[in-house]
């Protein structure tokens, strides 16, 4: 059974494991701050390179061979033009990588995201931009980019304006079957957040105040006519894009308040007709506490029903190491060669409580059944280890990654 601690803080020095061993480390040549993307290449040479984007500036990307996943090899390590801009995010599909560019504040550049021919890792060759600057946008934040044909986006746009800063980014797809003429075909926001809408702008949480505006935009081979979206402050959204130039609401689950809000992904498991639905922790110490992981019914898609969550350590167990301590990203069974897929396990990363993982076979009592926390990174800011995300691949080892300073750890599960 895991280890509870009964409310006692563990020590952010010490390493906490259940059902996972480490088998390998890398500091990516001291640059070892990962954002929120991470995607796996089948190279034609055989080799397995792992993408990640890094959280902030001065780079942009780091490839790391993984075939021997004891035997790390940095393969490209690329610089941002500048430091006000971010890459965070990107996604792999064959030998084309999609990467956003976020900017620290409107109106600047570049903002949008770049295609990248990577059949030679060693040399990723740029192959186009989209420009998603304006006045009003910071350019892209997450992208979703599976089959080789359209990136699903959350995104700002030079004719958007919000009704309120926050609200920048909504959803976007953009048709890149021609890779060098990259076309918007389809966009949808909350109605309230674009000034013009025929509604009123939406009422805000009087605490936890993140933004209606768009994060994850997940897109599944099983339902192609389906767009989950974690909205942030919105909730979870599901989208009918049928008609991809015109997408229509389906369900809307909103839970904030009375919960803390930053609704980040919404994972469907088609088998049992369930979402898993993750927040994101984006305060220190605790001070936004719960940051859940969710279990929704949605056998009917039009009525979202919360049945569970996954359990979690008291949040005393590590709030008090620094950082922050709760959900984040998830393992998003991405429908890609390589990826690891299951409706019965889920892998997420917590930031001070490390990668954990949950058996939710029965979704009205989903159990905790490993998980790693590794001691903090000696160049850590935040005194703790912050793991940002992680990937799963199809032999089952489990890469997640430190937002700050410790770079990548390869974990094998033992369950």
């Amino acid at each position: 059974m895991p280890q509870t601690f009964h409310g006692i803080a563990a020590r952010p020095d010490q390493t906490l494991a259940l059902n996972m061993r480490l088998l390998s480390h890398h500091e990516l040549q001291g640059f070892g701050g990962i954002g929120e993307g991470m995607g796996m290449q089948l190279a034609k040479d055989g080799r397995r390179i792992l993408w990640m984007a890094h959280e902030s500036a001065p780079k942009n990307f780091t490839a790391v061979d993984v075939t021997d996943p004891k035997n790390l090899k940095v393969v490209v390590q690329t610089e941002l033009p500048h430091a006000k801009v971010r890459s965070n995010s990107l996604d792999v599909v064959g030998d084309v990588m999609a990467v956003a560019y976020q900017t620290s504040a409107v109106d600047m550049k570049p903002a949008g995201f770049d295609l990248f021919d990577i059949s030679k890792p060693e040399s990723p060759k740029l192959i186009t931009h989209f420009d998603a600057s304006g006045k009003y946008s910071r350019g892209v934040h997450a992208v979703w980019f599976v089959d080789g044909e359209y990136i699903h986006m959350a995104s700002g746009a030079a004719d958007f304006q919000p009704t309120h800063p926050s609200d920048d980014q909504f959803y976007r797809i953009i048709d890149v079957r021609k890779p060098s003429k990259p076309e918007e075909v389809g966009r949808w926001w909350l109605p309230g957040t674009r000034v013009g809408d025929s509604v009123p702008p939406l009422k805000r949480h009087p605490k936890f105040d993140s933004g209606y505006r768009a994060h994850n935009t997940n897109v599944f081979p099983q339902r192609p006519d389906r767009a989950y979206i974690g909205y942030i402050s919105g909730g979870a959204v599901i989208l009918d894009i049928a008609d991809k130039s015109r997408p229509k609401l389906v369900s809307h689950w909103h839970y904030s308040p009375p919960y803390t809000g930053f609704t980040h992904t919404v994972l469907p498991l088609f088998g049992p007709e369930i979402l898993i639905v993750s927040d994101e922790c984006v305060q220190n110490d605790g001070k936004d506490w719960p940051k859940l992981v969710w279990v929704v019914d949605a056998r009917m898609e039009t009525n979202l029903v919360p049945i569970s969550t996954c359990p979690l350590p008291p949040v005393k167990t590590f709030a008090s190491d620094g950082g922050r301590f709760g959900a984040h990203n998830l393992h998003e069974n991405l429908p890609v060669p390589g990826s690891w897929r299951s409706e019965s396990i889920i892998v997420g990363t917590f930031f001070g409580g490390g990668v954990r993982a949950f058996d939710v076979s029965n979704p009205y009592r989903p159990e905790e059944i490993a998980y790693y926390v590794p001691p903090a990174p000696k160049l850590s800011k935040a005194g703790s280890i912050q793991l940002n995300d992680v990937y799963v691949d199809d032999r089952g080892l489990v890469f997640t990654v430190d937002r700050f300073a410790g770079g990548l750890y390869v974990l094998e599960m033992t369950v």
